[in-house]
């Protein structure tokens, strides 16, 4: 991984041929998101569950994290609720994590107060 913070940087396209990240790499990628974050026990997607008040400040979430989503051409899959999100990360043409996922992870926690 590049030295830049994981938030500044762009996910680069992926068109399968390549490795996912191994569990070593994906847990040294992990020091660099926010503690919520949990690696699934496969090691091939990056999980967070977030709690909001309310069913606007959800679905305001959900859409700015919808933005930055389509701007990286890197897509989570989603499940949420009145007062809940949850955000899976993975790279589905190489089964597993890449660099992409963890840069996504980093630019949603950018979105949430610290």
């Amino acid at each position: 991984m590049s030295d830049t913070a994981l938030k500044d940087r762009s996910c680069a396209p992926c068109r399968g041929g390549i490795p996912a990240m191994g569990a070593a790499e994906a847990s040294i990628a992990m020091a660099g998101l926010h503690p919520d974050w949990r690696l699934a026990e496969d090691g091939k997607s990056l999980r967070r569950n977030l709690a909001f008040r309310n069913f606007y400040r959800t679905m305001s979430f959900v859409n700015a994290l919808a933005h930055v989503a389509n701007a990286e051409d890197h897509h989570p899959d989603l499940e949420m609720g009145y007062n809940y999100c949850r955000v899976c990360f993975t790279t589905h043409e190489i089964d597993g994590l890449s660099e992409n996922d963890f840069i996504c992870a980093a630019k949603l926690d950018a979105l949430l107060p610290a």
